[in-house]
C-alpha cells in the first residue's frame, strides 16, 4: 500500500466525516416552529487580506458556503485577527481541510499569498432563514418516502398535488413555500382530479392568502383569470408556442376547447382569424377579458360558450359551407386545436360525414389540419394515440397523420400526446350512419 493511497484514504474519510448542512431534530414536525431550526455548526474558513480579494474569491468561489440570507465573504471583526481583513466561509460538505481544495486551486491561491496557514475553522449559528425549502422538507418529511417532488406556479399561486403520506404536513409545507419563494403569496393543494366538463378542480388553501386572481405572461400576451374556476397549466407554454409557430397570415383557427385563450388570444393578436369556444362560463368570461385586455381586433376574434359538439356541428360546419358557397374567403389553412386531453378524441366523430350536401363537396378545396390532444396509458404511447384517433373518427386515417408528439409526462406510464392529422374532404362529406354520441359529461358540482 503506497503512502499516496494512505493519504488519499484518510483525506476521503476526513471529508466524509464533515457535518452535513441540514437541519436536525425536526423530523415529523407538522406545524412550523422556526425556533427549532437553530443550529450551531463549525465550518472551514479562509482568512485573507484585502489585497487581491477579487482574484482569491474567484478561485475559491466553487467552495463557498451557499445558504439563504448568508454572505460567504465577510469582514473580520476588529480585534479578532489584526493581520487579516476578510473571512471566506467554505462548504463543509466539500472542504474539511486545506488538502480538500483541488491542487490547481491551491497552487493559484499560494501565488496570491494564501496558504494552509490561512485555513481555519469557525463556529456559526444557522437559523430558519438560512435553509432553503428543499433542505427543510428533506429534514422534516418522512424518510424513504417521496417528498414534495415538484409544483406549478401560476402567478403568485403555487399549486401542489401532494401524496397521501404528506397530507398531515399540509400546513407546514404551505407556510414554508410562502416564506421561501418570494413571488409566492398563496399555496393550494389539488383535492380531486380535473373535472372533464369545465376543466377545473377542487383545491384546498394550505398556505398564504386566499387570493386566486392571477396575472401571467405567455407568448407576448398577458392573461388574467380566477385560477380556482378555470384551467391553466404553465407546463404547456412551449406547446402553445409550437402551435402558434405553425399558423401563418391568411390562416384561420378553430379552438374548440380554448380555455382562457392561450392559443386563441396570441393568434388573433397576430391578425389571424380565430373562432374560440369553451363550455366553462368562467373560461368564456376570462377569454373575452384577455382578448380585450390584449387589444385584440374584434374583426379577427369571435368567442362562443358552447359544448364542443355544438361548436363543430354549427359554427365550424357553417363556416365550411360558407367557404364552399363563396360567402367566405380564405387564402390559407384552417387549423383546429382540441386541447381537452381527457376526452377530445371523442369529439372527432362529429367531423365524420359532417356535411351531407354532395354538391358542396365538389366545391371544397381547403386544407384543414387538426391538433388533437389525448392521454396515452401504456408502453407504446405513439401507437396508443394513433389508435384512439382512428377509433373515434370512425376509420383508419393513419395515412393522414403527419405527427404524433409527446407533449409532457403526466404520471408514470401516462403521457399527454398531440396527434396532428389532415381533415380531408372524404371525411367531412362522407355519407355514413350517424355514430353513437360520446358518453354524457358529468355535471360540474
Amino acid at each position: 500500500m503506497t503512502l499516496g493511497y494512505i493519504r488519499g484514504f484518510f483525506r476521503k474519510m476526513s471529508s466524509s466525516a464533515s457535518a452535513p448542512l441540514v437541519p436536525v431534530g425536526v423530523r415529523g414536525m407538522k406545524v412550523l416552529d422556526r425556533d427549532k431550526f437553530l443550529r450551531n455548526i463549525k465550518v472551514p474558513i479562509l482568512k485573507v487580506k484585502e489585497e487581491n480579494l477579487s482574484k482569491i474569491t474567484q478561485i475559491s468561489k466553487s467552495y463557498f458556503l451557499k445558504l439563504e440570507d448568508f454572505k460567504p465573504v465577510r469582514s473580520i471583526e476588529e480585534g479578532e485577527d489584526a493581520i487579516f481583513k476578510k473571512c471566506i466561509f467554505l462548504n463543509p460538505e466539500k472542504v474539511s481541510q486545506w488538502a480538500d481544495i483541488a491542487e490547481s486551486d491551491r497552487t493559484a491561491l499560494t501565488k496570491l499569498d494564501v496558504t494552509e496557514s490561512n485555513f481555519d475553522n469557525k463556529e456559526i449559528q444557522l437559523c430558519y432563514e438560512n435553509w432553503r425549502f428543499e433542505a427543510i422538507f428533506k429534514a422534516v418529511l418522512p424518510e424513504n418516502e417521496e417528498g414534495v417532488s415538484g409544483f406549478s406556479q401560476i402567478g403568485h399561486i403555487i399549486h401542489l398535488n401532494l401524496r397521501d403520506h404528506l397530507l398531515d404536513y399540509r400546513p407546514l409545507i404551505g407556510q414554508v413555500l410562502v416564506d421561501k419563494i418570494k413571488t409566492c403569496r398563496t399555496v393550494v393543494n389539488k383535492c380531486v382530479s380535473i373535472d372533464n366538463t369545465y376543466r377545473n378542480f377542487s383545491m384546498e388553501l394550505i398556505g398564504g392568502d386566499e387570493d386566486y386572481f392571477v396575472t401571467v405572461k405567455e407568448n407576448l400576451c398577458i392573461f388574467q383569470f380566477d385560477f380556482s374556476k378555470v384551467y391553466w397549466n404553465p407546463r404547456l407554454g412551449k406547446e402553445h408556442e409550437r402551435i402558434l409557430s405553425y399558423l401563418k397570415p391568411g390562416d384561420c383557427l378553430f379552438d374548440i376547447f380554448c380555455g382562457v385563450g392561450p392559443f386563441a388570444v396570441p393568434t388573433a393578436k397576430r391578425k389571424i382569424k380565430v373562432f374560440a369556444n369553451d363550455l366553462n362560463p368562467d373560461s368564456f368570461k376570462w377569454l373575452n377579458h384577455n382578448a380585450k385586455n390584449n387589444k385584440v381586433n374584434s374583426a379577427f376574434f369571435k368567442s362562443f360558450n358552447k359544448d364542443g359538439k355544438d361548436f363543430i356541428c354549427n359554427e365550424f360546419k357553417d363556416y365550411i359551407i360558407s367557404l364552399c358557397k363563396g360567402d367566405e374567403k380564405l387564402d390559407g389553412t384552417i387549423h383546429i386545436t382540441m386541447n381537452l386531453p381527457a376526452m377530445a378524441v371523442e369529439f372527432l366523430k362529429y367531423f365524420n360525414g359532417l356535411i351531407k350536401d354532395e354538391d358542396l363537396a365538389e366545391k371544397f378545396n381547403q386544407e384543414i389540419i387538426v391538433y388533437v390532444y389525448c392521454f396515452a396509458l401504456g408502453d407504446d404511447h405513439v401507437a396508443i394515440a394513433k389508435k384512439m384517433v382512428n377509433e373515434n373518427i370512425g376509420s383508419n386515417i393513419t395515412s393522414l397523420i403527419t405527427d404524433v408528439f409527446d407533449v409532457r409526462n403526466v404520471s408514470p406510464n401516462k403521457e399527454m400526446m398531440r396527434v396532428t392529422f389532415k381533415l380531408t374532404k372524404e371525411i367531412l362529406f362522407r355519407t355514413s350512419e350517424v355514430l353513437s354520441e360520446p358518453p354524457l359529461k358529468k355535471l360540474c358540482v
